[in-house]
């Protein structure tokens, strides 16, 4: 049989049997549907993207950084908006942001429909890696301010030092902020000026990271545990005052840290001169009374009020140069001479730790630095030879609620090692 009677000869069989015909649409049926649903099953689902409270899936989106020479205008003109409509937005957002101070490398994206017209959504600037700004563009314009959602991660560190306390930060790959959280935290107890070679830090803290995995920064120390000269200083993080929002730090018995005079006026500072009734200055070439301490640091160091009070001196005379006088209560009172700049004035409330003036050369003297000069009863003393007030202990409504968060968490400085 040829193969031209073959096709007859098959044309002749499907024509009589019509079942053959049905069962091969079905077979051809199934096998489609077959491919159809492995199809289905190997397509991978695209991932849902949100970012500034808006689903970008929903939106063509268009992303690009701020270059030189780029002014809020021409980044509109460049994606399509008219003048009118350009000037409108800088009017309305002019209230809650300034675009005409936008910053070179700073990221910003615009949201577009994804129709056929393609019309604009909304325009987002960051500012900064949590903060960013949306410009509403869709029916009607409005402006927001608003900021990522930062997730707070805890970490621990420890350390010994052998010469300072940033450099052994610095070896350790930590933050070097972490020293001025311990420089605070200790400020009442420790004096950072006299640290010595073996002293010992751990420390909890936490740090700050924005989607998902972008590290923004230090948030700050929960607890430490400080080892100076032998002596084991612990500091635990507790809110006294849930009110006024106010956290401080507390030992192991429950002993505020906070006493009624900070250690030095200068953080990170050193001193180069002490109080010494006998010292020969040789700026007037003669011996003459030395009444205060001086802390030496660069030009335009910060100056902070050692205790809370009232300005009761800021000017300036030959030989102080620009000084503040600060009255605390009827027994003591600071004053700090040769600064640069004064913030504050006379009759004026300071609390502790707020700054008052920088770091000068103004006056007398040889060098940038702050002379503090300390009073008790009227009287010039040695602030470092003076046994002073301590700050209030928590109060007995609150201490077993303390003493129960502070026990675990001395457990864990306490697990840390030393390495």
């Amino acid at each position: 049989m040829n193969l031209k009677d073959s096709k007859t000869h098959l044309t002749l069989l499907l024509i009589k049997n019509p079942l053959i015909i049905l069962l091969l649409l079905i077979l051809i049926s199934s096998c489609k549907s077959e491919d159809s649903s492995t199809d289905k099953k190997n397509k991978k689902p695209i991932p849902e993207v949100k970012a500034f409270g808006f689903r970008l899936n929903d939106f063509e989106v268009v992303r690009d950084t701020v270059e030189q020479g780029d002014t809020f205008g021409e980044i509109f003109l460049r994606n399509g908006f008219d003048y009118s409509t350009i000037y409108e937005i800088d009017k309305i957002s002019r209230k809650k942001f300034n675009f005409r101070k936008i910053q070179i490398n700073k990221p910003y994206t615009f949201l577009f429909s994804k129709d056929s017209i393609s019309s604009p959504v909304a325009f987002i600037y960051q500012p900064s890696i949590i903060d960013y700004v949306v410009v509403n563009l869709k029916d009607s314009i409005w402006v927001e301010k608003n900021q990522k959602e930062v997730e707070l991660r805890s970490f621990e560190a420890h350390g010994i030092i052998t010469s300072s306390l940033s450099e052994t930060l610095d070896q350790k790959k930590l933050n070097p902020l972490l020293a001025y959280d311990l420089s605070s935290i200790y400020a009442w107890s420790i004096d950072f000026f006299r640290l010595q070679k073996g002293d010992k830090f751990k420390i909890l803290y936490t740090q700050k990271y924005v989607d998902d995995s972008v590290y923004v920064g230090l948030n700050r120390i929960h607890a430490a545990y400080f080892e100076h000269k032998n002596k084991p200083y612990y500091a635990i993080e507790f809110e006294s005052d849930k009110e006024r929002g106010i956290t401080e730090f507390f030992d192991e018995n429950g002993k505020n840290l906070r006493r009624a005079f900070l250690q030095s006026p200068v953080q990170f500072s050193r001193i180069s001169s002490r109080y010494n009734l006998k010292r020969r200055i040789s700026y007037y070439g003669r011996t003459k009374p030395h009444f205060g301490t001086d802390f030496a640091a660069p030009v335009g160091t910060p100056i902070r009020t050692t205790a809370s009070g009232t300005v009761i001196a800021s000017g300036y005379t030959r030989a102080n140069g620009n000084y503040i006088t600060v009255r605390h209560n009827g027994t003591y009172k600071t004053q700090y001479l040769h600064m640069k700049k004064r913030y504050v004035r006379k009759g004026q409330k300071v609390n502790q730790g707020d700054i008052i003036g920088t770091i000068g050369m103004t006056g007398y003297t040889s060098g940038p630095h702050v002379c503090y000069r300390f009073w008790k009863n009227g009287r010039q003393v040695d602030p470092f030879k003076q046994k002073l007030p301590e700050a209030k202990p928590i109060s007995e409504k609150l201490k077993e609620a303390y003493m129960l968060k502070m026990q675990p968490i001395k457990e864990a400085l306490d697990c840390i090692e030393f390495i």
